[in-house]
């Protein structure tokens, strides 16, 4: 019988088949429960490329196993770096069928990346009630995220990690889904059912460094030069990086494959929409600044290139933080992403809803926030709250606006200003969990979300809904919002106003008009440049008591714009806008 292809353990039905990479073993074999633990009894073949192969009759889905490799006097026994499920993430590879699991006829298609709002959860604290979180209590909350109308999941880490609590950036066996959060069938299940709802998911890979805990993948045939981690990692000063020594060797064709095989899985085998790449400037530098490591950036890319070539919508996020073009760009050396996070508006929109004095907060830096440009508006992800800017020294948005009440009237409106920003400008929006109700303090990976906090500010809650609405063209008269084409209509540093128009391709129930009060001031009969003649009705009104009761109720209405021109517009409209307030109207 011919070899069976692939990698780990190949199921075909009659046993499995076991092939894996160690090119410096002396010997292989293969233990489990199918051999009640054996070591001699299966012995792989060096098939003379480094790779060593066995096929075992009746070993079936469901058994577990580990490799014995020896090198010299040493004898290893190892997890298999392709098993697709672990007992845990120091126990045993387990032989997984994926074909076993029922997709119910699972057909769901990527959505256009402008018709995207993404909402960043933690499996672990999303809807945790006794321990840590699982992939099936995910599930269960997926009926408030479709109330929400966020269509786009993205789940931090899911790969398994050492421990029951994570934030799950340190991936001990990349191919297999956490144990503690359910395994690999509980993600199906849950991408199944976000699908039926509409909604897409995105998981994060973690690609820059393995480990460096429970690293069954460290001098995994017993080789290593300077004390460093053998095959899988680079064995000189470029396998530094700040989580450990165990940045992979982006060089060697095996661990190229490793990671590619790794990122086609998640799209083939769980039917997610796409990937984030974690911290992508430590694929390509140790210090995350520079440019020493090319391989990483072309790895990248390749990977990219496969993916979209197997799955031509999959959306491909990159953080990367640094602004740097390339990162988006699929022409001669660009790195092949689709979007990237954005830190041109995160954190100059945060620093301008957490200013405590109106006379230091910076319109200027807002619009330029608003209007930075990758080529592409929907070549960016924008956010005001990610797990990492809530986090390390930082928290919420409204933990930093008052730390010591955080629903009080600054913070509900200086935060939910941020949000509109978010929700209203160019580019790809995300949301971090608990965000829509107001959920305090700083991120921890063991400390679930409030869910009391969603009753109590419902109306916050319906602030993000709406908004999620008209960013979706719900009712058909935002189409601008999903639009490549912005302008500023209005910009002026001393009263903090600032208006902006969205269109795809112009005219009525395209053309969107967002103006934005950044002062605790109230405007009456405010003008502003708008960008044709006519009526415009009001759609969305920040202010409103519907939202929170502490709010003003400031009244604004529908304004038909005349052919007075202001700010080098041709028209110009009066409106009326609440302290720290945000209108939005479409054309007529």
């Amino acid at each position: 019988m011919a070899n069976l292809a692939g990698m780990g353990a190949i199921l075909d039905g009659n046993g499995t088949a076991f092939r894996v990479w160690a090119p410096n073993a002396d010997s292989v074999a293969v233990n489990g429960t199918f051999n009640d633990w054996d070591e001699t009894s299966h012995p792989l073949e060096n098939e003379g490329n480094g790779f060593w192969y066995t096929y075992v009759a009746g070993a079936k889905a469901g058994d577990e196993y580990r490799f014995i490799i020896t090198n010299g006097e040493q004898k290893l026994s190892k997890i298999d770096p392709y098993a697709q499920r672990v007992t845990n993430s120091v126990g045993n590879g387990v032989i997984f069928d994926h074909d076993a699991f029922d997709w119910q006829g699972d057909t769901f298609e990527t959505p256009h990346h402008n018709n995207l709002v993404i909402y960043e959860m933690h499996v672990g604290t999303f809807a945790a009630e006794d321990g840590v979180g699982t992939l099936e209590s995910v599930a269960k909350g997926l009926d408030h995220l479709t109330k929400l109308g966020v269509n786009c999941i993205e789940l931090m880490p899911v790969m398994e990690f050492a421990g029951d609590y994570s934030w799950g950036y340190n991936p001990a066996h990349i191919f297999a889904v956490e144990s503690a959060y359910g395994g690999p069938d509980a993600l199906k299940l849950l991408v199944r059912e976000a699908h039926k709802r509409g909604i897409s998911v995105i998981v994060d890979v973690v690609y820059n460094h393995f480990g460096p805990s429970d690293l069954d993948l460290w001098q995994f045939d017993g080789w290593s030069e300077n004390g460093k981690g053998g095959i899988y990692f680079y064995n000189d000063w470029r396998s530094s990086t700040p989580w450990g020594d165990t940045r992979p060797d982006y060089g060697r064709g095996e661990v190229r494959q490793f990671i590619r095989d790794n990122a086609l899985m998640w799209m083939d085998k769980y039917h997610v929409q796409g990937l984030r790449y974690d911290m992508t400037p430590y694929m390509r530098s140790v210090n995350g600044s520079g440019f020493e490591i090319p391989e990483g950036w072309t790895l990248s890319r390749w990977v990219n290139d496969e993916v979209h070539k197997a799955h031509p919508n999959a959306i491909l996020i990159a953080e990367d933080l640094h602004g740097v073009h390339e990162v988006t760009s699929d022409g001669a050396g660009g790195a092949g992403f689709s979007s990237q996070w954005d830190t041109h508006f995160v954190h100059p929109v945060r620093a301008a809803i957490t200013e405590i004095d109106d006379a230091n907060r910076k319109v200027p830096s807002v619009v330029d926030a608003v209007m930075y440009d990758y080529g592409d508006a929907f070549a960016r992800v924008i956010y005001t709250e990610s797990h990492d800017e809530v986090a390390n020294g930082k928290a919420r948005v409204v933990e930093e606006i008052d730390p010591n009440d955080n629903g009080n009237w600054f913070a509900q409106k200086r935060s939910t200003l941020g949000a509109a920003l978010v929700l209203t400008a160019p580019g790809i929006p995300m949301l971090f969990q608990g965000q829509e109700f107001l959920e305090g303090d700083w991120f921890r990976d063991d400390v679930p979300l409030d869910w009391d906090l969603n009753e109590e500010y419902h109306g916050i809650v319906r602030y993000y809904r709406d908004l999620i609405r008209l960013r979706l063209n719900t009712t058909g008269v935002s189409k601008g919002l999903m639009g490549q084409n912005t302008q500023v209509l209005h910009a002026h540093p001393d009263n903090k106003v600032f208006a902006f128009h969205r269109w795809m391709d112009g005219g009525p129930n395209d053309d969107t008009v967002v103006v934005v009060n950044l002062a605790n001031k109230l405007w009456t009969g405010y003008r502003i440049g708008m960008p044709a003649e006519g009526a415009w009705t009001l759609q969305f009104n920040s202010d409103s008591k519907i939202y929170s009761d502490i709010f003003n109720g400031t009244p604004s209405f529908d304004v038909t714009s005349d052919g007075h021109d202001q700010d080098g517009m041709p028209a110009s409209a009066a409106v009326d806008i609440a302290p720290y307030g945000v209108l939005v109207y479409t054309r007529k």
